[in-house]
C-alpha cells in the first residue's frame, strides 16, 4: 500500500503549533494542540497596492512584480505623456522621462534594461509610430525604429531580444518583427491579424493571445522564433489585457470582452496546451492597453488602467502557499473631538495627541493605547502647530501658536511629560510656530517653523535647535527655509530628515528633502511633488520613513488636502496606499510599518492606522468531507 512516507520520503510530523516558516505546498502535519491534521495549500489572489503618481492609461509596462516600470500612457487631458515610474514591490517612484510621449505602445525587458516601441503619439497623423527607446534604469535613449509603425502592438522578450507583433489595419496587422539590441528585422507573420493583442514570453517562445479586428477574438498563436502556430483558443474573445509568464505557464488578465467593449476583471491561466479561468479576479475590471511584463505567472502586476480612477490603481497577483495581506490604512477609534494642527508623540499603540486648534487654541492632551483614546493631563500652555517628539512616558513639546488669531503669539515654551504630568522647561532660543521635530526627550531637535506667525512677507527661520534634556542649543541651518514641513519623528537627533513644507516669501510649496547628521543638513533626493502641512511628526526614521496627509497645492485650504502617503528609504521616495480621509495639519506617530494618523483639517476626529504588507502561510485544517 502506498503511504505518505512512500510518497514524500518521511512520515507525518506531530507539532504542538503550526509552522510559520516556509513549508512546501501539500505538506501535512498533525497539530497535537488542536488534535487535527493540517496542510499548506496554494492559493491565487489579487491584492491592492500603492497608486502610481501620474494618472495615465494605456501605458507600456515591463519588469517583475518587485522591479517594475511603467512608461508613457495617455493623460486625462487627451495628450500622451513621456513620464516613467518605477515600482519596487511596495510603491512607485519617479524614473527618467521617455524621449517621446506615447500610449498603447509595446514593452519588453526589465526595470534596468527596458525596451519601448511603437504606440500612438498624437495629434492625428503621428499615430502608429515606429519609435524605439531603451531604458537603463535611469534614462531612455532612442534606438533604430520599427520597420512598420503601429499602435496596440503585442510585445514579448528582452531588451536585446525583443518581439513586436500585430497592430491596427483595416483587417488587423499580421506583421511580426524581432529586435536584437540594435535593429528590427521582419519575422514571419501572424496567421490572423489583430491589435490589442496580449503578448507573453520571450522572442523564441512567445504567445499572442486574443485581440481586436474589430470584434474581440479568441485566437491564440505561439511563436518559436521562426513561425507562428495556432494554439488553444481563449474561452471567450478578449483584448487589451495584461500578460505575464512564459509560453508554458502564462497569465492573461483584465481587458475588454464582448458585448461591445465591456471591461473584465477575469484572470486566465495557460499551461501551454489549455486555458483555465482562475478563481482570482482583479479588484477592479479594467483594460490595461495590452501591456506585458517579464514577471512570472505566479507574481504578476496590473497597473495604469483604462481611465480615471483606474489610471492610478495597482494590484498584485500571487499564486503561492502564502497569504499576502497588502499594506493599508484602516479606520481606528476616533479622537474625543475634531481638531487640527495637533502634535503627535509616540507609536501606533502608545501615542499622545497634544494641543491643537478647535476654534480656540487648546491645551488638551489625549492618549491612545491602540484601542481607544482617553484624556491625559493637559499642557501648561495652550498651543497649536507645535513641535513634538519622544514617548508617552517621556514626551517633549515646544513652540507653536496661541490666540488671538490672526495676530497669535508665537510660542517658545517647552514642556516635558513623564507619563503623569507636564513640566515647564527652558524655552526655545527662537519662538516659532508650525515647527517640526524628531528625536527623544533628552536628545531632540526642533526644525524650521515660522517666526513671527506666518504672514505674506514673513520668512520662516532656517535654524535647527537641539535639546539635551535641560536646554536648547543652536544646530545646523537648513538649506531650504520652510515651515509646515514634516520630519520622521522616530529618527535620532544625529540622523534626522525633513520633507517638503511651505516657503515664504515667496508663497511656494517645496519638495526639498534634507538629512541631518547632528551637525549639518544635506540636500538629498526630492519628494515626488511639492508638499506641505502633512503630519509634522511622521512615522519612521531617516532610512525608513512614512509621510502622510497634507497639501500638494496652494492655498493650504480644505480643497487641497489629500490622502497621499509616501515612503522614504534613505535614498528614494515611493508611493504607499493612501489615507481613507483627505486631510492636512494632522497628528502623526509610529514607525514606517505601523503608522498612526489622527485629527486634521478639514476639522476631523478620525484616526487611521497603517499596517505594512504581511505574509503568512495558508494553513488549512484537513477534514474528511
Amino acid at each position: 500500500m502506498t503511504t505518505y512516507r512512500n510518497i514524500h520520503g518521511r512520515s507525518i510530523q506531530a507539532l504542538s503549533t503550526d509552522p510559520t516558516e516556509s513549508v512546501a505546498e501539500g505538506q501535512i502535519w498533525y497539530n497535537t494542540g488542536s488534535d487535527t491534521f493540517k496542510s499548506v495549500v496554494a492559493l491565487e489572489a489579487w491584492v491592492s497596492s500603492s497608486s502610481n503618481s501620474t494618472a495615465r492609461y494605456y501605458a507600456g509596462r515591463t519588469g517583475t512584480q518587485t522591479a517594475h516600470i511603467g512608461f508613457g500612457g495617455y493623460l486625462a487631458t487627451n495628450t500622451p505623456t513621456n513620464v516613467t515610474e518605477e515600482y519596487n514591490g511596495s510603491g512607485w517612484s519617479a524614473g527618467g522621462n521617455m524621449t517621446n510621449g506615447r500610449y498603447l505602445l509595446g514593452g519588453a525587458g526589465t526595470q534596468t534594461a527596458g525596451l519601448a516601441f511603437g504606440g500612438d503619439a498624437r495629434p492625428p497623423g503621428s499615430n502608429n509610430v515606429t519609435l524605439t527607446e531603451e531604458y537603463n534604469g535611469t534614462s531612455w535613449s532612442p534606438q533604430n525604429n520599427l520597420n512598420t509603425g503601429r499602435t496596440g502592438i503585442g510585445s514579448a522578450g528582452t531588451q536585446t531580444a525583443g518581439l513586436g507583433f500585430g497592430g491596427p489595419s483595416p483587417a488587423g496587422n499580421t506583421a511580426s518583427e524581432e529586435y536584437d539590441g540594435t535593429s528590427w528585422t521582419s519575422g514571419n507573420s501572424l496567421n490572423s491579424g489583430r491589435n490589442s493583442i496580449v503578448g507573453i514570453g520571450i522572442q523564441t517562445a512567445a504567445v499572442g493571445a486574443g485581440g481586436y479586428t474589430p470584434g474581440y477574438l479568441t485566437n491564440v498563436e505561439e511563436y518559436d522564433g521562426t513561425n507562428w502556430t495556432a494554439a488553444t483558443a481563449l474561452p471567450v474573445g478578449q483584448g487589451g489585457g495584461g500578460g505575464a509568464g512564459t509560453q508554458t505557464d502564462g497569465l492573461v488578465f483584465g481587458g475588454n470582452v464582448p458585448p461591445g467593449h465591456t471591461l473584465t476583471n477575469r484572470t486566465l491561466n495557460y499551461n501551454g496546451s489549455s486555458w483555465t479561468v482562475s478563481p482570482a479576479t482583479l479588484g477592479t475590471a479594467r483594460s490595461l492597453g495590452n501591456s506585458t511584463s517579464s514577471a512570472p505567472s505566479s507574481a504578476a502586476i496590473a497597473a495604469m488602467g483604462d481611465s480615471a480612477p483606474n489610471a492610478l490603481l495597482t494590484e498584485e497577483y500571487n499564486k503561492s502557499a502564502n497569504v499576502i495581506t497588502a499594506a493599508a490604512w484602516a479606520s481606528a477609534p476616533t479622537l474625543p473631538a475634531a481638531i487640527n494642527s495637533i502634535a503627535g508623540i509616540g507609536t501606533q499603540t502608545a501615542a499622545l495627541g497634544c494641543g491643537g486648534y478647535q476654534g480656540p487654541t487648546v491645551a488638551t492632551v489625549n492618549e491612545y493605547d491602540g484601542s481607544s483614546w482617553s484624556p491625559a493631563p493637559s499642557l501648561g500652555t495652550a498651543r497649536y502647530g507645535a513641535g513634538s517628539n519622544g514617548t508617552t512616558t517621556a514626551g517633549l513639546i515646544y513652540g507653536g501658536s496661541g490666540l488671538p488669531v490672526p495676530s497669535a503669539p508665537v510660542r517658545a515654551e517647552t514642556e516635558e511629560y513623564n507619563g503623569s504630568s507636564w513640566s515647564e522647561q527652558t524655552d526655545l532660543s527662537t519662538a516659532r510656530s508650525y515647527v517640526s521635530g524628531f528625536g527623544t526627550q533628552t536628545a531632540g531637535a526642533a526644525v524650521g517653523g515660522a517666526s513671527p506667525r506666518v504672514g505674506p512677507s514673513v520668512a520662516a527661520p532656517n535654524s535647527t535647535e537641539e535639546y539635551d534634556g535641560s536646554s536648547w542649543t543652536a544646530g545646523g541651518n537648513l538649506n531650504t527655509i520652510r515651515f509646515k514641513a514634516s520630519c520622521a519623528g522616530q529618527a535620532a537627533q544625529t540622523a534626522g530628515v525633513v520633507f517638503g513644507g511651505y516657503n515664504n516669501p515667496p508663497a511656494t510649496l517645496t519638495n526639498a528633502t534634507e538629512e541631518y547628521n547632528g551637525t549639518s543638513w544635506t540636500s538629498v533626493n526630492n519628494l515626488l511633488t511639492g508638499y506641505g502641512w502633512g503630519a509634522a511628526q511622521s512615522a519612521g526614521t531617516q532610512t525608513n520613513a512614512l509621510l502622510f496627509g497634507g497639501h500638494n497645492a496652494l492655498p493650504f485650504s480644505v480643497p487641497t488636502a489629500n490622502t497621499n502617503s509616501f515612503a522614504y528609504d534613505g535614498t528614494n521616495f515611493s508611493t504607499r496606499p493612501g489615507l481613507g480621509t483627505a486631510r492636512g495639519a494632522l497628528g502623526g506617530a509610529g514607525v514606517s510599518t505601523a503608522g498612526l494618523a489622527f485629527g486634521g483639517n478639514p476639522n476631523t476626529n478620525k484616526t487611521e492606522e497603517f499596517t505594512g504588507e504581511t505574509t503568512a502561510l495558508n494553513v488549512k485544517t484537513l477534514t474528511q468531507s
